[in-house]
């Protein structure tokens, strides 16, 4: 069944797709009951452009539409009233121009604008037929709530498993890039850009996985169907925002080991300065383990996770007792303030776990 299903998608018969052509022949039929029109076209046509990935999106694209059209059947009617115009150039210009400048100067949406300054011009079109421009209306309505009704309850989109490994991609790229600092006290110029690339990418990525996760937390809006992944995904926000405070700590022990290098007395104070490529690396470690305490928030792996921090911190207390040796004091300053991050990193990390294993219990 799965082969015939991906052979189907390949030819473009998406779940998207297939969801849209339902609800446009659904909203065909039911404003054919409830309308007086022989041929309601604008609720399949709402029912299409309603239709979005999410039901969050859905209703907002069905508020806008619903919005515009009855600004625009009232600004058309009310011009009407006023005075008989026959269709010309100028008359729809004016048309146009008036009831678009309304909504602009109100700050709606954009969507709202150029829906009124359409409906405005199809009523005036079209208006003289009997009941059209409250038909238009009934009709926008109907198309638009058979579109929300189906996309939240027939298979409605779940981005949680994307927002689960956008996780993942996170916290291991964040440790790869901590660890990958270490050369930084031995490194060229031209691997010094290599570094600073490293950093842009965690910036970009950190990015993209917060937004991974708001467009999860959109796509289970309204879906009565999915109460199990919206408890879940107060776990996937809790552990995001945690990491998102992780990578600016990372990015601290970066700008830390820039400084120490740039220091004059580097190379004299290098013996005593090798010690903390191990507390780094044992750090980096910690972070890629969170990534799966975020997915999992299990006992046993909120258990290792402890037990590498502690670790950690065992070779970060070393680290510490090697740097009393230094008498360089700007060396000294950039040593601490690189194991204070660290410190910071481990302390985070374990306090998020417990939280989320907490939670999760």
């Amino acid at each position: 069944m799965k082969k015939y299903l991906d052979i189907l998608i390949r030819l473009g018969f998406t779940l998207q797709v297939t969801k849209t052509a339902l609800a446009a022949a659904v909203s065909w039929w039911v404003a054919t009951l409830l309308s007086q029109n022989q041929y309601p076209y604008f609720a399949p046509l709402a029912a299409i452009l309603t239709l979005q990935v999410t039901v969050a999106d859905s209703l907002k694209k069905a508020s806008y539409r619903i919005t515009g059209i009855i600004l625009g059947v009232v600004v058309t009617v009310l011009i009407s009233h006023w005075h008989t115009f026959e269709i010309s150039v100028g008359t729809i210009f004016m048309l146009v121009l008036i009831a678009m400048t309304i909504p602009t100067a109100m700050n709606l949406n954009p969507q709202i604008i150029s829906q009124v300054g359409v409906s405005a011009l199809l009523v005036f079109a079209f208006g003289q037929h009997q009941g059209y421009a409250a038909g238009r209306i009934i009709e926008t309505i109907i198309g638009s709530g058979i579109a929300i009704i189906i996309n939240a309850f027939l298979f409605p989109a779940n981005t949680m498993p994307a927002a689960e490994q956008s996780i993942l991609v996170l916290s291991q790229l964040s440790s790869s890039v901590l660890k990958s600092s270490v050369t930084l006290l031995k490194a060229t110029t031209e691997k010094t850009h290599t570094e600073r690339n490293n950093i842009g990418d965690l910036v970009k990525e950190t990015e993209r996985c917060i937004q991974t996760v708001q467009l999860t937390q959109q796509s289970l809006k309204y879906s009565p169907f999915l109460m199990k992944a919206r408890i879940r995904l107060t776990h996937i926000t809790l552990g995001m925002n945690q990491l998102e405070d992780v990578t600016i700590q990372v990015r601290d022990v970066y700008r830390g080991l820039f400084d120490l290098r740039s220091a004059k007395e580097f190379q004299n104070e290098y013996v005593h300065i090798e010690g903390v490529k191990p507390a780094i690396e044992s750090t980096a470690s910690c972070i890629a383990y969170f990534g799966k305490v975020i997915i999992e928030s299990s006992k046993e792996s909120l258990s290792t996770l402890m037990t590498n921090i502690e670790g950690a911190r065992s070779i970060q207390s070393r680290c510490l007792s090697d740097i009393r040796n230094v008498e360089s004091l700007p060396i000294l300053r950039d040593l601490g303030g690189i194991l204070t991050d660290l410190s910071r990193i481990l302390r985070e990390l374990e306090e998020a776990a417990l939280a989320l294993t907490k939670n999760n219990g």
